[in-house]
């Protein structure tokens, strides 16, 4: 998956998140209990957590893997309610302290945003920070547009609906968009059924990060290539501060530029191949 399709996907996705969010908000109302507060809580946790669950899913379709896309849509959707039971009573607090200035809104919407963003560091090879940064920027913005909807529409529920729909949209591409554009060490897959797919590795290089598991089981890898010529324990990455070494641990073997290696230190450029699958090797100093 390209880096344009991956904030296409991550886009559309939030988007519909998003949409049916706001569908399952105009169906319970703001009263659906007795007190209002805790009706905001409800209402935007099931917003926060539709749209980070299909934020979540994006993983799922770039790595063409059902089990993998799950795993981290359930995170993201527990981030994202969470986030979202904070951003809509917080937006709305604020909005009525400082005297109904409709600016202060996006506010809370920013929280919902770094929590889901959050979400996609933690199953993901990128630094916490950078999704959380990307979902602070997509969720602030998304809440701009949402406001701009509900001012722009006649009709509150078109304008809350289009508003949603643009704040998961914003929430996706943001998150796809800084994570890689922060991006330090990635793989980006030549050959093979996930072609144009790429992996940041960035959280695990450091010395004392955890080890990188690359596999084609979900459960057992933490870069999951779906190749039935890739153990599901294939090799292991091991960040050295400043690159990575990269550990055969297949009945099969693994190839750096056409040599079989049972242990490497690895460098940009260098193309690996496993099973039928082939990677770049990408240092960005």
């Amino acid at each position: 998956m390209s880096r344009i399709y991956r904030f296409y996907i991550y886009g559309i996705l939030g988007a519909i998140g998003g949409l049916i969010g706001w569908q399952i908000s105009n169906i319970l109302g703001l009263s659906f209990t007795d007190n209002l507060y805790l009706s905001e809580v409800l209402i935007g946790a099931i917003i926060g957590g539709t749209i980070g669950f299909f934020i979540g899913l994006g993983e799922g379709f770039a790595t063409q893997n059902v089990l993998f896309g799950i795993r981290k849509s359930i995170l993201s959707l527990l981030l994202g309610a969470l986030g979202g039971a904070l951003a809509l009573p917080l937006a709305e607090g604020i909005f009525l302290f400082i005297g109904g200035e409709v600016w202060s809104r996006p506010i809370g919407w920013a929280i919902f945003g770094l929590l889901t963003g959050l979400a996609t560091g933690i199953t993901g090879g990128a630094q916490l920070w950078k999704g959380g940064l990307g979902g602070l920027i997509g969720g602030a913005l998304g809440g701009v547009l949402l406001e701009l909807a509900r001012s722009l529409f006649a009709d509150p529920l078109l304008g809350k609906a289009a508003g949603l729909i643009l704040l998961g949209l914003s929430t996706g591409v943001f998150i796809a968009l800084i994570v890689f554009m922060l991006s330090q060490v990635w793989l980006e897959v030549t050959e093979g059924k996930l072609r144009g797919m790429e992996f940041i590795l960035d959280k695990f290089l450091k010395k004392d990060a955890p080890a990188a598991t690359i596999g084609s089981s979900p459960l057992k890898a933490d870069i999951v290539l779906t190749d039935p010529g890739i153990a599901p324990q294939h090799a292991i990455l091991k960040g050295e501060e400043t690159y990575f070494t990269l550990k055969d641990i297949s009945m099969s073997g693994t190839l750096i530029n056409n040599r079989k290696t049972e242990y490497s230190h690895l460098r940009d450029k260098q193309r690996i191949r496993m099973g039928n699958t082939e990677m770049i090797y990408h240092e960005k100093r």
